[in-house]
């Protein structure tokens, strides 16, 4: 039997075990799946002949040492931050090593050892960051295979909730997790090039600076900027194209909405709030209005974001109950941001019969044989339900795929590293399909930037 160490069982997880338990009988394969809580472990497991839960502490150094001894392939579900206590053990004891995150500076300073040893640290393998590099590589080797040149490439994607399950005014639930939903944009301006200039996004802007998408099927989107776009000029060897953007999409209307929170302060996560386990909805909103001796709380909110009462701007505040005086915090030592997050979960949360959906959106605009053409290349993924969701699926099946691959020598490139390489991403292009996961692509003349032309390629001129 081989061996295959998962550290870590929470939703992401659910279609990866899936997945390689399905595989374990003709892949000879045995799961060892620790997590904190051996409940969960053991859920995961499903009493599965080839599958072992463990209550593990990635902080038990024994512990953590002697599993890792014993495995071929460690997948690491952790969070990001915990990865390099798993993979400084890798190293020691000469394993291979999974992750869906982002290769942070302290995983990356341990790329010549890995090479060394001859080991395959993988990371970026999941759905954003995973998928995205994927198919967007594929085409783009495809196009400089052909001769062609790169002069655009735009790349938005999304967890949303499924149509079925659309039943709020924001057109929007929680699918993942809700604190990076409430943060989302914070920690600098977006930055991106845009017809070879370059262009930065403060936070107090971005929900205003959205860029139109169209999905056969679905109907309209809207995407708003990611903070670094220009990070991946070099990971997709694009140093010379003159347009840069990756975005994260929402339901059309959803960043104005949330742009009403950015305004009134209430995203904020670097103070906390007095008393804040004590205060009620109505009065946290009160905290981020102007005294007056007789205006309600509703009317100077409406003030103060400059909306009016039939606006549906107003309709979508309501519908959150944050006016609501009977309902408490009770969220000790809170910043805004958590606060928000409690109020929010309250609404957003999915339902047990509610699916969730993925929609992801790669724009390539290239010029071949004197001529500029475009390419759109369009995913959309349901989840199942509450366990074997979209996201667990486009997050925990790459991963999968990536650890097989590894085991039967099919990805042999050593080093910490993102699935830019064939090896990696045509077969597991391929296999995803098999699952739902498949994009649509469509070759059209190359819009470009032209701001006088209704739908132009570029809203944020």
């Amino acid at each position: 039997m081989r061996h295959i160490l998962i550290i870590g069982a929470g939703r992401s997880a659910s279609s990866l075990i899936q997945y390689l338990l399905s595989k374990s009988e003709e892949e000879q394969l045995h799961l060892t799946i620790g997590d904190l809580s051996l409940e969960l472990a053991e859920k995961k497991t499903a009493n599965h002949p080839n599958a072992t839960a463990l209550a593990f502490d990635i902080f038990d150094e024994n512990q953590r040492q002697t599993e890792i001894q014993k495995a071929d392939v460690v997948i690491s579900m952790l969070p990001a931050h915990l990865h390099f206590e798993v993979a400084k053990d890798c190293l020691k004891y000469k394993k291979h090593m999974v992750t869906a995150s982002y290769i942070s500076e302290a995983i990356q300073s341990l790329d010549a050892e890995a090479k060394a040893n001859n080991l395959i640290f993988m990371n970026e393998i999941g759905l954003d960051p995973g998928i995205d590099h994927m198919s967007a590589m594929k085409i783009i080797d495809e196009i400089r295979e052909q001769g062609g040149k790169m002069l655009l490439f735009e790349s938005f994607c999304g967890g949303l909730v499924a149509p079925e399950s659309d039943n709020n005014l924001w057109n929007y639930k929680f699918t993942w997790a809700p604190r990076n939903v409430v943060l989302a944009g914070q920690g600098g301006a977006a930055k991106f090039i845009q017809e070879g200039t370059y262009k930065y996004i403060p936070y107090h802007k971005l929900f205003r600076r959205t860029e139109f998408l169209e999905v056969e099927g679905y109907g309209k989107f809207e995407g708003y900027a990611n903070r670094d776009s220009l990070k991946y000029r070099e990971i997709y060897g694009l140093e010379d194209i003159l347009t840069l953007y990756r975005g994260t999409i929402r339901r059309v209307g959803y960043s104005r909405a949330w742009n009403m929170f950015v305004q009134l302060g209430m995203t904020d996560d670097t103070y906390l709030i007095d008393n804040s386990e004590t205060i009620s909805y109505r009065e946290f909103i009160n905290l981020f209005l102007p005294y007056h001796p007789t205006d309600s709380i509703e009317l100077k909110t409406r003030l103060s974001l400059g909306i009016e009462q039939d606006d549906i701007m107003w309709d979508k505040l309501v519908e959150l109950d944050i006016f609501n005086e009977n309902k408490i915090v009770g969220l000790k030592n809170a910043t805004p941001a958590q606060i928000l997050e409690k109020i929010l979960n309250d609404s957003w949360t999915l339902e047990k019969d509610d699916k969730d959906m993925i929609v992801m959106y790669h724009k390539f605009g290239y010029e071949l044989n004197g001529e500029q053409k475009q390419i759109d290349s369009k995913m959309v993924c349901i989840g199942e339900d509450q366990t074997y969701t979209a996201m667990a699926k486009t997050v925990g099946l790459p991963v999968a795929m990536a650890t097989l691959l590894i085991l039967n020598g099919k990805i042999t490139t050593p080093g910490v590293q993102l699935p830019l390489n064939k090896e990696v991403y045509l077969p597991i292009l391929k296999e995803l399909e098999e699952f739902g996961v498949r994009f649509h692509e469509k070759t059209m003349p190359y819009v470009g930037y032209n701001p006088d032309k209704i739908g132009a390629n570029l809203k944020y001129s």
